[in-house]
């Protein structure tokens, strides 16, 4: 059995949980949920701006600055970008789409092919759980990495082990 692991990160999540403008160095995060584990890969779920036909200034700028920050992750040593699309809803508001079945596409098919004993998952929505069920019937060790103020109980319940991103464990892996 081999002891390789697989970092699952929806970055919309994360960002919620830091709004307070905490900044995290990814590296030193992975090496901290790794715990001595070897990471195959961090998969980094996320959607880009969203940029209405023509484009505003305002919508160049910010997929402009968006650019630049995907592909800081992407040189990150065994990063890995994986874009969903971000909807404009009725209301004027923006959700995003795709993003929770990539992560859960890519949670159950390295678990089955056999390329990871763990996954851990930075998340708070339940919609992960049948993958997360899945992983375990591949016989893959789930840890979750979650707020307290956002998280889903259903999710807390699937999950092998829990680690509660507080104060401490952001001081840790501040940039």
């Amino acid at each position: 059995m081999n002891n390789r692991l697989a970092i699952f990160i929806d970055n919309g999540y994360l960002s919620k949980v830091l709004n307070d403008g905490k900044k995290i160095d990814f590296v030193r995060f992975c090496d901290v949920v790794s715990d001595g584990k070897e990471r195959l890969r961090t998969y980094f779920y996320d959607c880009k701006p969203y940029v209405s036909e023509p484009p505003t200034d305002e919508e160049k700028f910010r997929t402009s600055q968006y650019d630049k920050f995907a592909n800081k992750i992407e040189a990150l040593p065994r990063f890995q970008m994986r874009f969903g699309k971000l909807r404009k809803t009725k209301d004027g508001t923006f959700e995003q789409k795709r993003v929770d079945i990539l992560l859960a596409v890519e949670l159950v098919r390295l678990s089955w092919s056999d390329q990871i004993q763990y996954a851990v998952i930075v998340s708070g929505d339940s919609d992960f759980v049948p993958a997360i069920e899945a992983a375990k019937d591949a016989g893959v060790i789930t840890k979750l990495y979650y707020s307290r103020r956002s998280v889903h109980d259903e999710l807390l319940s699937a999950v092998d082990e829990r680690c509660e991103m507080d104060e401490a464990f952001f001081d840790r892996v501040k940039r």
